[in-house]
């Protein structure tokens, strides 16, 4: 191991810097009226979402002798919905999280969420509110607005939502993705592909922009549109090459939330993929009855990445899992 590695990732100028944006943020929502609350890092649940990895461990104590196995949480969607089902009002969490996938310039498995939930809101009410904030930590001017639909199509050419498999595929065989699109078999994943290579790097770069409407299939935990059910209350916050922020205009259908991890679920098991327990606090909350909001979850580090035009998460974070 080398001698050095105690050192800290970050120059402490930068840490100072990065507290000063965490007490604008919190000065932001204090304003506001909107309360900050803390919940679970470790879970008996975590999230289904075929994307994402959770971190696992098994605690053995007073009223568990057998053992009960805990996810480290990837953000704290749930229990704050069930704070809000309890009658929160408002509210907001700066915490870690944790997701068990590569370390790199954007990444690291153990990162810092801003998430907060707005009852009454719907996506364009919150987008407004993420731009204010946007422009106050990184003086930018206000965020670009565009339907997925409209960036995939000005960028590719392809309608996504009409698109066919054997289209997608042939559109990324076309921009040199052969070996991943001969096979695939999953519309998203081809449709993420293309957004993710394609798409994304041509957005955002002058200011903020978000990509909002996301098809239906890729809803997560969104409401499907009344006004055209191919499309999500979904949306996606770009600038300078990152994805800063992933917002719903939330599910509040216990029934159709249920569904959704469920197909989750038999996509893992298809896939060679560990499936993961629904959290049925989570559903209970929700039957018990959610209000209609809209929530975002926004990453810390990569905000201050932007902020102080650092060009890598680990020269904005105290130590990186190289150091930790």
């Amino acid at each position: 191991m080398s001698a050095d590695l105690w050192e800290p990732s970050a120059q402490i100028a930068t840490l100072q810097q990065r507290a000063e944006i965490l007490r604008t943020i919190r000065e932001f929502f204090y304003q506001r009226n909107v309360m900050e609350v803390e919940t679970p890092s470790l879970s008996a649940a975590s999230v289904t979402d075929i994307h994402l990895a959770s971190f696992k461990t098994h605690f053995v104590g007073p009223g568990h002798a057998a053992g009960l196995d805990l996810y480290l949480q990837t953000s704290p969607e749930f229990a704050m919905k069930r704070l809000l089902a309890a009658g929160s009002g408002a509210i907001y969490q700066i915490c870690k999280a944790f997701r068990n996938e590569e370390a790199g310039k954007h990444h690291n498995p153990e990162f810092t969420m801003l998430e907060w939930y707005r009852p009454g809101f719907d996506e364009f009410a919150l987008m407004n509110e993420i731009d204010e904030l946007m422009q106050l930590v990184l003086d930018v001017q206000p965020a670009e607005r565009l339907t997925y639909q409209g960036a995939f199509e000005h960028v590719l050419g392809l309608d996504p939502l009409t698109a066919t498999l054997e289209q997608l595929q042939q559109l990324a065989i076309e921009h040199g993705f052969a070996d991943i699109a001969a096979d695939e078999s999953h519309r998203d994943t081809l449709l993420q592909l293309l957004f993710c290579m394609k798409v994304e790097p041509v957005i955002g770069q002058d200011r903020p922009c978000f990509i909002y409407h996301f098809p239906a299939s890729q809803a997560a935990l969104a409401s499907i549109c009344s006004h055209d059910e191919r499309v999500a209350g979904r949306f996606e916050l770009y600038y300078q090459h990152m994805e800063l922020a992933n917002g719903f205009n939330e599910l509040t259908d216990a029934q159709e939330q249920v569904k959704r991890f469920k197909d989750d679920n038999a996509y893992r098991k298809s896939n060679n993929l560990n499936e993961v327990p629904i959290d049925l606090r989570l559903i209970n909350a929700l039957e018990h009855g959610l209000p209609q909001c809209a929530g975002v979850a926004l990453g810390i580090d990569r905000l201050v990445m932007l902020a102080t035009q650092k060009q890598t998460i680990k020269d904005v974070i105290a130590f990186d899992v190289d150091r930790a």
